[in-house]
């Protein structure tokens, strides 16, 4: 039995050149910040670290794609509802939009709305603007995220008395 290779869109975010104080000197290392995703609703991140940057990066994006985590989507382009993430000192708002609006998003957010296959949010980062705190701020946001075919089964009824018309007004 094989698996079939999925093509992942990688993203680095952040590389950080990290230095620890030895006997002879300093000695350098660099932290790579990785976001990747399928653009079908598959996305995970991770951190490396090694001697060389290409190391780091490597290293981080096969530690992300061990952490990948599924996130519904409506439509396959947008977010089924509003949502709040917070980590540490970040906190983040994302909402779901119209579509033909485009993705309005900070650095460390739109990488992971590209990699996870959004095209259309906006989203807004309060507080801390660290990629690590973003990123980890954006998928506590995102895992909260529910689909109204759950809901519906949990609630035991059908999925349009749980959704009302969305009037989403185009100017």
């Amino acid at each position: 039995m094989s698996r079939e290779e999925v093509a992942y869109t990688e993203k680095l975010v952040a590389i950080n050149r990290v230095a620890k104080v030895v006997k002879g000197g300093k000695r350098f290392s660099f932290s790579a910040l990785v976001v990747i995703g399928d653009g079908k609703g598959r996305v995970g991140y991770a951190n490396g670290k090694a001697r060389e940057v290409a190391d780091a990066v490597k290293k981080a994006s096969d530690r992300a794609k061990r952490s990948l985590v599924r996130i519904p989507m409506r439509e396959g382009r947008t977010l089924h509802h509003d949502v709040v993430g917070h980590f540490g000192a970040g906190r983040v708002v994302l909402r779901a939009a119209v579509s033909g609006t485009g993705i309005i998003a900070g650095g460390a957010m739109r990488s992971v709305f590209e990699a996870l296959g959004i095209q259309d949010v906006v989203s807004k980062c309060v507080g801390s603007a660290n990629p690590h705190n973003m990123v980890r701020a954006t998928f506590v946001a995102l895992q909260a995220t529910v689909s109204p075919k759950f809901i519906a089964g949990k609630r035991g009824k059908r999925i349009g008395e749980v959704t009302s018309r969305r009037a989403f007004s185009v100017k």
